[in-house]
């Protein structure tokens, strides 16, 4: 009888893991496209508005959708930091990132801009040594090195593409890749508390760059303008809760679907055909990604089983 018992038991509890695992992978899937639909937006509306005005109403209504989660925590979290000078960091690298990332998405096809983005993997892994001290072995040095030769391609430098938007993509993409190493040395810092700043940093960039190029928007793009702030809201929350209901392996490859819906929008909005060098490169970037990423894992279940204490006798 017992032994039926915990048989169904066990069961039941495989049942839920995997209904969660599944949960987590519909949820992951829908914030990226969340997060590329957001993305085409921005560069639709970026083609009409300056940079500036779009994170100024962005940000405001990313704010708005926060406030009511902020009341309930107060403002001691917000002001209570540790280690202030790492967050005033992390909040300027956001901050360069997304400003890079319309100024760049304004003039380059969509699928090419995330191209730059998908490699954030391999400069964190190839910066981690400067920054965090990790040590990294021969096997994702070459990835590394592999993934840059990715970057390169889809760059294709040479006087007549090596263009300044280009340019501001991969600076974009390594603040992007130096604001996720910033946020590994603030893991005590609650998600809530770093959006919050992360958005003040995005408002305050508005705010100043404002002025440059303004255009009074009618009614309707200004609710398009702050459904930028409100979807990527919604795409952080699902990409977080997915984490939260399924193993990582199975959740975090999946952000190179963007570059999926990158190719179809840009090319159903913005008629970009996807050029076989991009696609090429970014083929080398996701491989690269996708191997640092199953090494790191492998590394980490090694270092797991070896800290284990041994069984008695």
């Amino acid at each position: 009888m017992e032994t039926t018992v915990s048989t169904k038991t066990m069961s039941a509890a495989r049942s839920d893991g995997a209904a969660h695992a599944s949960l987590g992978i519909a949820m992951m899937l829908f914030g990226i496209f969340l997060f590329m639909a957001n993305d085409t937006l921005g560069k639709w509306l970026v083609s009409t508005y300056s940079v500036g005005q779009v994170l100024l109403i962005r940000s405001v209504a990313a704010l708005v959708i926060l406030a009511p989660f902020l009341a309930r925590t107060g403002l001691k979290p917000l002001v209570s930091l540790e280690r202030p000078g790492m967050q005033v960091l992390r909040v300027v690298f956001a901050t360069v990132e997304v400003l890079a990332f319309y100024g760049a998405v304004a003039y380059l096809p969509l699928a090419d801009t995330m191209a730059f983005w998908l490699a954030v993997p391999i400069y964190v892994a190839a910066l981690s040594p400067l920054v965090l001290g990790e040590k990294v072995g021969a096997r994702r040095w070459t990835a590394i090195l592999i993934g840059f030769v990715g970057v390169i391609v889809v760059l294709r430098p040479s006087s007549a593409t090596l263009t300044g938007p280009a340019l501001i993509a991969v600076a974009g993409s390594l603040a992007f890749a130096l604001m996720m190493l910033t946020a590994r040395s603030l893991r005590g810092t609650p998600d809530l508390v770093l959006v919050f700043w992360q958005m003040i940093g995005a408002l305050l960039a508005g705010f100043v760059l404002m002025p440059f190029g303004w255009v009074t928007p009618p009614a309707l793009d200004i609710g398009l303008l702050a459904i930028l702030g409100i979807t990527a809201m919604f795409a952080h929350m699902c990409v977080t809760r997915a984490f939260k209901l399924g193993d990582a392996a199975q959740i975090a490859p999946l952000q190179y679907t963007m570059l999926l819906w990158a190719a179809l929008f840009g090319y159903l909005v913005f008629g970009d055909v996807p050029q076989p060098t991009m696609l090429i490169g970014a083929a080398i970037i996701v491989g690269s990604g996708l191997f640092i990423f199953f090494r790191e894992r492998q590394l980490a279940k090694k270092s797991a089983v070896a800290s284990e204490p041994l069984p008695p006798g």
